[in-house]
C-alpha cells in the first residue's frame, strides 16, 4: 500500500473537508457556542478547522463533536443515491453521476470526528454518564467505535466507509423501493 500524505488526500476530496468544518460551525451556532476562528480548507496540515468556545453541556458537546459524522453521513447517502440509479441500474456512463458519486464518496470519507473532538466528548460523556444521561449513553458507543476508526485512517478506514454509506446505503434505499 503506497502511502498518500492527508494534504494530497484532503486536496482531492476537498468537499469533504469543507462539508465536516461546515458541520462544526453550524452546531455551534445552532447551540449558541462561540466561534472563535474557521478555516473551511487550507493547503496545509490540518486542511481546515474550527476553533470554538466551551460547549454548555453534554447535548451541545455531542453535536458539536458528532456534526460532522451526521451531516457528512447524510450527504454521502444523499450524492451517491443520486448516481446509484444512473450507474448501477441504467449502466449510464454519465459523469454527472460520476461527479455525485466523488462529491457523495468525498463528504462521506471526512465523517469521522478528529480524535481531539472525541477526547473533549468523552470528558463531558465521563462526567454525565454518573447521572446516566441519554447524551452520555449515546456519546459512549459512538466513542468507542470511532475513536479507533481514526487511527486506522492509514489503512483508508475513512474511505471504507465513506464506500460503505455511499453504495450499501443506495443499494439497501433502492431495494426497499423496489
Amino acid at each position: 500500500m503506497i502511502p498518500i500524505p492527508g494534504i494530497v488526500i484532503a486536496i482531492f476530496t476537498f468537499p469533504g473537508v469543507i462539508v465536516h468544518e461546515a458541520a462544526h460551525a453550524f452546531f455551534c451556532r445552532l447551540f449558541k457556542t462561540p466561534v472563535l476562528e474557521v478555516k473551511y480548507f487550507q493547503f496545509k496540515n490540518p486542511a481546515g478547522y474550527v476553533i470554538h468556545g466551551e460547549a454548555d453541556g453534554i447535548k451541545a458537546q455531542f453535536f458539536i463533536t458528532m456534526g460532522p459524522f451526521i451531516i457528512n453521513s447524510a450527504l454521502c447517502v444523499l450524492f451517491c443515491s443520486a448516481a446509484f440509479l444512473p450507474i448501477w441500474v441504467f449502466s449510464a456512463n454519465d459523469p454527472v453521476a460520476w461527479f455525485f458519486y466523488w462529491l457523495g464518496l468525498s463528504i462521506g470519507m471526512h465523517a469521522f470526528p478528529s480524535t481531539q473532538d472525541l477526547k473533549v466528548l468523552w470528558s463531558s460523556t465521563r462526567q454525565e454518564l454518573k447521572g446516566f444521561s441519554p447524551w452520555a449513553l449515546v456519546s459512549l458507543p459512538l466513542i468507542v467505535i470511532l475513536y479507533p476508526l481514526n487511527f486506522l485512517r492509514i489503512i483508508w478506514a475513512d474511505l471504507g466507509y465513506g464506500i460503505a454509506i455511499g453504495i450499501l446505503a443506495p443499494l439497501a434505499i433502492f431495494k426497499y423501493l423496489a
